[in-house]
């Protein structure tokens, strides 16, 4: 079995879960690192290998409050990883977003059209995160 990968969030990096036991799959926070390259690979590598065999349905939550260039490259290459193996796999990605953010709303559409995955953007109360199931 696939370990896990758990990170915790700090001032530049966000939370991540990659949990195929619980399946649970998360990115949260901000992610303004230094080198998003180093920081994302290991994450792509792990879906990578994921991929090849995943459960029954995948269900990828994202809840950035602000990322820089570097990191949204980073989170579209793992979209389109997403993209290419959504033939054999049942994944769909959720981008949410805070109420009043108004560009974190856009960078999520801009996902959501640019690709053909299940995909869906969705405002959130802050306070309603703890709530939102995976």
């Amino acid at each position: 079995m696939l370990n896990p990968i758990l990170i915790k969030k700090d001032d530049l990096s966000p939370k991540v879960i990659l949990d195929v036991e619980r399946n649970i799959f998360l990115i949260s926070g901000k992610s303004i690192v230094e080198n998003a390259h180093d920081f994302y690979n290991p994450i792509l590598s792990w879906f990578q290998t994921y991929l090849k065999n995943p459960n029954d349905s995948t269900h990828l939550v994202l809840y950035l409050e602000y990322l820089n260039s570097s990191s949204a490259l980073q989170i579209s290459n793992l979209i389109h990883l997403f993209t290419l193996h959504q033939e054999e796999s049942n994944l769909s990605i959720t981008w949410l977003y805070d109420t009043d953010d108004e560009t974190m709303r856009e960078i999520g559409e801009e996902y959501l059209y640019s690709n053909n995955l299940k995909f869906e953007t969705k405002e959130l109360e802050t306070t309603d995160f703890e709530e939102f199931e995976f």
